[in-house]
C-alpha cells in the first residue's frame, strides 16, 4: 500500500484534514499542512477529548491521538485546490478509544470476519436544502418547490442543476459510482445514491458526503440539513441502509426459500436477528428527539411518511423495516439522517449476526415482533439499555459506552423538553 505522504504528492495535496466523528456524528479535523504528512503518518495528530464533544472524556483525560487510515485518503480539491482528507481512528495512550465510532464498526467487522462474513453496505443519504430568514424560521431554498408531491419532479431537479451536478461530478471523481440525484418525497428534499462497498468503507463515504454536502450547500447561501424532521407536514429524511455478506467472495444470502424471496437461510437468520433487536436498534439509529417525529409522523403533504412504524419484513415493499428488494441484500429502513453512520452500520450488523448465531428466523413473511417502535427518544434509549446485543455492539471495545451513550440521549431528551422549541431547529440543524 502507498504511504500517506506518497499519495499526497500524487494528488499534489498541499493540506489534509485528518478527520473523525465524535458519536452524535459530529465531523472533527485538524488541517494539517503536506510538510508534515510524515508526522502525521507516524504519530497521528492530537485533540483535547473533552472539547472534541461527545466521546467519552473529561478535562482531566489525556489527549485522544487521531491515527489516520491511510486507505481512506481522499482528496477533495473541488472543495479548496490542494485539499484532501483523511479518516482517522482515536486512539488514547496507545489504545483504541473505545468511544470512538469508527472504532466501534471496525470491532464490529472483526467480529464478521471471525463468523466467516465479510460486511457489505450501500447508503441512501436523504437531505433538505434550506435557507434562514430573519426571524430565524426556516424555509425550502428553492421558494417554487411548492408542488403537492414534488417527488422525481424533474423541473425541481432542473432547479437544483448546479448543486446537484457538483455533487454528483464530486463523488464520480472519487470513484464512488454515484448513478442517481433525485427529488424525493418533501419540498426541498433530495438523495443523492453511490455504489456500495465494504461496511467501513460506505460509513466512512456518508461522513465526507455529508461533508461535501454541506460545504458546497453553504457556497450557494443554502444549509444542506440532516435534520430527520425540519418540517412538520413533511417527509422525514432517512439513512436507509442496504446489506449484504460474503464469504470467501461468495454472496451469501442468495438461496431458495419456500416465500419466494430467493434467500438462504443464513439471509433470513439476518433478518431475523435485526427484527428482533429493532426496538433497541432504534436508540442508535433514530438518535434524536427529531426521529420520532419522522417514525411517528401519521400524514404528510405527500400522503406518505415513508417510515416504518412496526419492525416487520416484506418482499419489494417500502412500508416494511425491512425490505427485500432482490435475493442479493436487504434494505433496512428505520434509520433517519441523524444517525451516526459506524453506530447504525455497526448496530445492525450486530443485530443480523446475532439472528445467524442463534438460527433465528423472522417467521411469515410481512411479519415480526409483536409490538410498534418506540414513540420517543427517551422510550427508545430505555429499550436499547434493556438489550444486549446492542449494548454489546457500544460496548465491544471497552465498557461503559453504551450507559455514556444512553446518558447522554437522555440529557438531550431532558435539554429539549426544558426548552422553546427553537432549540430543536438551532440544535440539529447543522449539527451533522
Amino acid at each position: 500500500m502507498e504511504t500517506l505522504k506518497e499519495l499526497a504528492e500524487q494528488t499534489d495535496t498541499r493540506f489534509i484534514l485528518a478527520l473523525f466523528v465524535d458519536l452524535r456524528g459530529k465531523p472533527c479535523a485538524k488541517l494539517v499542512p503536506v510538510e508534515a504528512v510524515e508526522e502525521l503518518a507516524d504519530d497521528g495528530v492530537g485533540f483535547a477529548g473533552y472539547a472534541v464533544g461527545a466521546i467519552g472524556q473529561e478535562p482531566k483525560d489525556p489527549d485522544l491521538i487521531a491515527i489516520p487510515d491511510v486507505s481512506s485518503f481522499t482528496p477533495i480539491p473541488f472543495l479548496k485546490e490542494g485539499l484532501a482528507l483523511v479518516h482517522c481512528d482515536p486512539y488514547v495512550e496507545g489504545k483504541p478509544w473505545p468511544f470512538a465510532p469508527r472504532v466501534i464498526l471496525k470491532s464490529v467487522i472483526a467480529r464478521a470476519a471471525e463468523m466467516g462474513f465479510q460486511p457489505w453496505v450501500g447508503a441512501e443519504v436523504e437531505y433538505f436544502l434550506v435557507t434562514r430568514a430573519e426571524d430565524g424560521s426556516i424555509h425550502t431554498a428553492d421558494p417554487d418547490d411548492d408542488a403537492a408531491q414534488p417527488c422525481y419532479d424533474a423541473r425541481g431537479v432542473f432547479r437544483m442543476y448546479d448543486h446537484l451536478t457538483s455533487i454528483s461530478t464530486a463523488m464520480n471523481q472519487l470513484g464512488w459510482g454515484n448513478y442517481a440525484n433525485d427529488h424525493e418525497d418533501g419540498n426541498g428534499q433530495f438523495e443523492q445514491n453511490f455504489a456500495y462497498a465494504d461496511a467501513l468503507t460506505t460509513a466512512d463515504r456518508v461522513v465526507t458526503l455529508r461533508y461535501l454536502l454541506s460545504v458546497l450547500a453553504a457556497e450557494r447561501g443554502m444549509t444542506a440539513t440532516f435534520m430527520p424532521k425540519p418540517f412538520a407536514d413533511r417527509t422525514g429524511s432517512g439513512l436507509h441502509l442496504h446489506l449484504s455478506l460474503t464469504s470467501q467472495d461468495n454472496a451469501v444470502f442468495p438461496g431458495e426459500d419456500e416465500a419466494g424471496l430467493g434467500l438462504s437461510e443464513t439471509a433470513y437468520s439476518f433478518v431475523a436477528g435485526i427484527l428482533d433487536h429493532a426496538q433497541a436498534l432504534q436508540g442508535l439509529i433514530a438518535p434524536t428527539v427529531n426521529s420520532y417525529k419522522r417514525t411517528g409522523a401519521v400524514a404528510t403533504a405527500s400522503g406518505a411518511s415513508w417510515a416504518p412504524r412496526t419492525p416487520t419484513y416484506g418482499g419489494n415493499d417500502r412500508t416494511h423495516y425491512i425490505r427485500v428488494p432482490d435475493n442479493q441484500r436487504i434494505e433496512m429502513r428505520g434509520g433517519d439522517a441523524a444517525a451516526n453512520p459506524y453506530l447504525a452500520v455497526a448496530g445492525a450488523l450486530g443485530a443480523g449476526l446475532d439472528g445467524i448465531a442463534r438460527g433465528a428466523h423472522p417467521g411469515p413473511l410481512g411479519s415480526g415482533p409483536e409490538g410498534e417502535l418506540p414513540n420517543t427518544l427517551l422510550e427508545a434509549i430505555d429499550l436499547m439499555v434493556a438489550d444486549p446485543v446492542v449494548c454489546g455492539v457500544l460496548d465491544a471495545v471497552g465498557p461503559g459506552v453504551a450507559d455514556y451513550f444512553a446518558d447522554l440521549k437522555r440529557a438531550e431528551f431532558r435539554e429539549y423538553h426544558a426548552a422553546v422549541s427553537a432549540w430543536e431547529i438551532d440544535r440539529y440543524l447543522t449539527a451533522f
